[in-house]
């Protein structure tokens, strides 16, 4: 049972600033310890990235922000929650991923490891035989990589666990192959384009240039995530694991406050004691604050200025934030007309004319260029789960990424990068130009159309600075003991009690809850030491 209070209604064992999914996942796991947590979130309802509304039509349920959940699916965080006892419903689309070619043939990741060989086998002989080799090495080591990529860093039993079966997968070979960029992972193992689309293509969902190391890691780790987990998403839309989490915390006793915007932490001798709200309102903590909040807005707007300390004002200017999103929602009366269909429909695809275009798109947008062809990722919601929109038709999405700071449009250079109304119009027409090559007639299957650019994003989520939706970089030089900045790679902050829970933490953006989950067990660590201390 949550401890009593010393101060009445407002002191908590912790505060959670933040009900995005990491906060929501810290208050679960100090609910399960026993601690009283309250939740306080900006918007007026829970979710933060993971949230959906009826705004693009009637009857069309869309995911504002994130949409399908790979990562949650694998997280041992969230399935030790067993959500599905609160009204969670994971559904899956026939097949994982696909993407057109340019030949009316696909590329496609099914959930049967074997029926996707068999059609990578059929389109180039041999690849079928090589995609189950890379799929048994991930039998061997997928489960200790997963949990060493979402424990704090340094992962020592996670990182043991991997390292005692690296030998039975080609040991340094296989660490190598872990660090080889997406591209050259795709062209040393296989000889047909279909493996090599569907590895640069997940790389490509985040911000790690295809040609860089690390790459090559994200697009083996979304692939086989996809084969064993799949892309799941939550029936009846986003919000509905968002309302699951939130109802666990309150079956426990915990509460999350809606519309209620944190204004600032309090400190008190250099210890985080708890905080203020726009509204006035003050809550106080006795053990903990865990902010599920960009690390730019913790350190650059709630934290007082004379408690920085220079060294970390100093690392905070050279925090990088990740590109721009861009994302069109369209309620489509009837299935996306693709060329030719599919033998089995996705849930996500991406749409690229092949992998040197989709490296063409990356790199303009690493130039601060607006691409000219963007690389896009695009979800048939409907085709996953059918209660998103009436029968026979289909809630639509497709997000690309932008440059934060646009210097030129490398497209037609009608595009200016103010994303005003004009800017998205525009820019909303050369992806739905992009739609319509793969899908000839896609536009008469338009009945409405809704355009989220950087400023919207941020508006309906503060952590989305810009429309970034991964809380910082991916690249490597902003993650593990560098993210958000060097000395910051914990959840452990410079104060005392104030802990960085949000994807602006290792190990970085993705809906899997790890940020939040270390910030708490870190929380519960330090209060197991001030009571041995204390005798």
């Amino acid at each position: 049972m949550p401890s009593p209070s010393r101060r009445g209604d407002d002191t908590y064992d912790a505060l959670v600033i933040g009900a995005g999914p990491n906060g929501l996942v810290a208050a679960n796991h100090l609910l399960d310890r026993g601690w009283s947590v309250l939740v306080l979130e900006e918007q007026a309802t829970p979710g933060g990235a993971v949230r959906s509304d009826s705004e693009v039509a009637p009857g069309f349920v869309h995911d504002t922000f994130s949409a399908f959940y790979p990562l949650a699916a694998a997280s041992p965080f969230i399935r030790d929650f067993h959500l599905e006892k609160h009204g969670l419903r994971w559904v899956h689309a026939p097949a994982v991923v696909g993407h057109p070619r340019a030949d009316g043939s696909w590329a496609l990741l099914h959930r049967s490891r074997h029926v996707t060989a068999g059609l990578m086998d059929h389109q180039h002989p041999g690849d079928g035989e090589a995609w189950l080799q890379l799929c048994s090495q991930w039998d061997r080591v997928g489960h200790h990589l997963v949990r060493a990529l979402l424990s704090p860093f340094p992962p020592v039993r996670a990182g043991l666990g991997l390292a005692t079966r690296l030998r039975s997968v080609g040991g340094l070979g296989f660490v190598q192959t872990l660090l080889s960029p997406a591209t050259e992972l795709g062209r040393d193992r296989f000889g047909g384009e279909s493996p090599r689309l569907l590895l640069a293509g997940n790389a490509g969902h985040a911000d790690i240039p295809l040609g860089s190391a690390g790459s090559g890691l994200m697009g083996l780790l979304l692939v086989m995530l996809g084969q064993t987990v799949g892309f799941p998403v939550p029936e009846g839309g986003a919000g509905s694991f968002a309302q699951a989490l939130t109802r666990r915390i309150e079956s426990l006793g915990g509460r999350v406050q809606c519309s209620t915007p944190v204004s600032g932490v309090n400190v008190d001798s250099g210890r985080a004691t708890g905080v203020t709200t726009r509204h006035g309102d003050r809550f106080f903590a006795r053990h903990a604050v865990i902010a599920d909040v960009v690390a730019s807005k913790l350190y650059g707007d709630l934290i007082p200025r004379g408690e920085l300390p220079a060294r970390t004002t100093r690392a905070m200017k050279r925090f990088q934030i990740d590109p721009s999103t861009i994302k069109v929602d369209w309620a489509l009366d009837g299935p996306v007309p693709w060329s030719t269909r599919p033998p089995y429909d996705p849930g996500t695809v991406h749409i690229a004319d092949s992998v040197d275009q989709m490296v063409e798109a990356l790199g303009q947008v690493s130039a601060n260029a607006i691409p000219a062809r963007p690389f896009m990722l695009t979800g048939q919601m409907t085709t996953a789960d059918p209660t998103r929109s009436p029968a026979g038709t289909e809630s639509l999405w497709a997000y690309t990424h932008v440059p934060q700071h646009a210097t030129r449009d490398a497209g037609a250079g009608d595009v200016r990068g103010t994303w005003d109304r004009d800017d998205l119009e525009r820019f909303a027409d050369r992806m739905q130009a992009r739609m319509e090559k793969a899908a000839p007639g896609f536009g008469t299957r338009v009945s409405a159309r809704r355009i989220l650019g950087p400023h919207e994003m941020e508006a309906r989520n503060a952590n989305l600075v810009g429309g970034a939706i991964n809380g910082g970089t991916a690249q490597l030089h902003q993650q593990l003991v560098f993210r958000p900045t060097p000395g910051l790679g914990r959840a452990e902050t410079f104060l005392r009690g104030l802990y960085l829970g949000s994807s602006s933490a290792h190990p970085g953006g993705g809906v899997h809850g790890a940020p939040g989950m270390n910030a708490a067990r870190a929380a519960l660590a330090h209060a197991r030491v001030r009571r041995f201390i204390r005798g």
